[in-house]
């Protein structure tokens, strides 16, 4: 597996800035600028340093935690996918489902709500349709 610089430095950085130490290092820089608040006078500039520094990594790691988030998603729609696709029951229409427009995204999320609601009629807990099985076999029970 071949990784950028960046990608070995993006991935390092995501896992610290979650970490405890990440948090105690946070907190101690606020408590030192605190600390030092007395010998500054509560400053303006005081203040702009705290405000610059934030903001900065900030700004920085919204794009940082972006971009790892994304390949995250990615590689979890492309294992989704590969179930999908492997599966029989399972209809392959939804392989690559993060692609469709929101209003198709909507029609669907309608569909698996009407089969959802079908299927708490059902005994079996672990049966499963597609939808087009599930209103044929709700169809049929209900002409008997």
């Amino acid at each position: 597996m071949h990784r950028s610089s960046f990608e070995k430095l993006a991935h390092k950085a995501t896992v610290f800035s979650g970490s405890t130490k990440a948090f105690i290092l946070a907190l101690g820089i606020i408590i030192i600028w605190i600390c030092t608040g007395y010998f500054f006078n509560f400053s303006d500039t005081w203040q702009l340093v705290i405000n610059t520094g934030t903001t900065i990594v900030t700004f920085l790691m919204v794009f940082l935690i972006q971009r790892m988030q994304n390949k995250d998603s990615r590689a979890i729609h492309l294992k989704l996918n590969e179930l999908v696709a492997s599966l029989k029951g399972p209809s392959n229409r939804l392989i690559d489902a993060e692609d469709l427009s929101e209003e198709e995204i909507e029609t669907l999320t309608r569909y698996y709500r009407k089969l959802s609601r079908m299927a708490k009629g059902e005994k079996d807990l672990s049966s499963s349709h597609s939808i087009e099985e599930a209103e044929e076999l709700h169809r049929a029970k209900y002409k008997k």
